[in-house]
């Protein structure tokens, strides 16, 4: 090598070991060089014949949009999914057709759907997009305060349901009982339930953006945001069958990553996020849009998709005590190790950069 050195011209001007240093520092910049990024394991191969799955929602929600922006966007299509979507109005139902394999996946309100799964109901959640409270209490316009409720009535789907059980809470967190409120079940969707509420049958309901601008702009008062209540809480969540897992359960690990790739895509794309809650919503109001944008895709965001073991226990706990039928411990509801699968082999580093926000 010192022959070799010699020959070379830099030798003779700096001498032997400067070079043999200029050497090892290039050595060591090699070494210290960031790593290429790790190639996304989960997209499907060339040529490779998509898999077609069939997903339920069970509402049309602006809490959706990370799996609206992933069918407008071909997220899917990348990952070897073909995505057939269907709308199957209740949790219930929904639930009763991801059981009977007429769909292999639902994306509906883990704790609207926990009770169902805590009885025996096949089903299990695998990821969680959304992890909080985006719900608001709107009220007319003479209810200023949670106080101000005492005397009137708010509007619930039916006893023992998500919209009756987060009144409570609500009511709870005020020290109102239901002598002071009434919860009255009168059924429909949260806009039927707001049309009662202009009819003046019942004076509050709970409600998810964009309906709070909706009702502002009536004159409504927007009196609490129930994400205050620090309840641990699981909305927008990916559910699967026992079929699924046993069969597919590459798919299922593709489908958990295209959402997560959704997330980051709605991040980085708000305008295409908006569009497609402006496409399934058929809403064309920028204010709305921009609420339902910041609850959904800022607020209650869970990047990493893993379910919270706890927010499960409590709702399998309070399912228990409204006298559900409980059959299934927490741990048989929820299976992390698809979401987990996305930290392990790289992915969410390749998709965010070196960390996640």
């Amino acid at each position: 090598m010192k022959r070799m050195l010699r020959r070379c011209p830099e030798y003779r001007k700096a001498g032997y070991w400067k070079v043999i240093g200029i050497a090892w520092m290039i050595a060591v910049g090699d070494l210290l060089a960031p790593a290429p990024a790790t190639p996304n394991p989960y997209l499907a191969k060339p040529g490779e014949a998509p898999v077609t799955v069939r997903v339920a929602t069970c509402a049309v929600s602006g809490g959706f949009i990370h799996l609206y922006s992933a069918l407008d966007n071909g997220l899917f299509d990348k990952y070897g999914i073909k995505v057939n979507p269907i709308y199957i109005r209740g949790s219930g139902i929904s639930l009763a057709a991801l059981s009977s394999d007429e769909v292999q996946f639902l994306y509906c309100a883990a704790d609207a759907t926990i009770p169902g799964m805590a009885t025996g109901i096949d089903g299990k959640l695998i990821g969680a997009p959304l992890v909080g409270l985006p719900y608001v209490l709107l009220a007319r316009k003479d209810v200023k305060r949670p106080e101000d409720l005492k005397g009137k009535a708010i509007g619930v789907t039916r006893p023992g349901d998500l919209s009756f059980r987060l009144s409570r809470a609500v009511l709870r967190r005020f020290n109102l009982t239901e002598e002071d409120v009434k919860l009255r079940p009168i059924g429909g969707s949260q806009s039927e339930r707001y049309n009662a509420m202009v009819q003046d049958l019942i004076q509050a309901i709970i409600v998810t953006p964009p309906l709070d601008v909706r009702g502002k702009r009536d004159g409504f008062n927007l009196v609490f945001h129930l994400n205050d209540l620090n309840l641990p809480f699981i909305y927008s969540s990916l559910h699967t069958n026992s079929k699924t897992l046993r069969e597919k359960p590459g798919v299922a690990q593709r489908f958990v990553a295209a959402i997560a790739e959704s997330i980051q895509f709605v991040e980085k794309n708000p305008d295409k996020g908006k569009a497609a809650v402006s496409k399934a919503l058929k809403l064309k109001d920028p204010e709305a849009l921009q609420s339902s944008y910041d609850a959904y895709a800022k607020l209650i965001v869970n990047r990493r998709l893993t379910l919270p073991g706890s927010a499960v226990a409590e709702a399998v706990e309070i399912a228990r005590k409204t006298d559900t039928n409980v059959r299934k411990k927490a741990t048989e509801i929820y299976d992390n190790s698809f979401a987990e699968d996305l930290e392990k082999s790289g992915f969410l580093k390749e998709i965010w950069g070196a960390r996640i926000p």
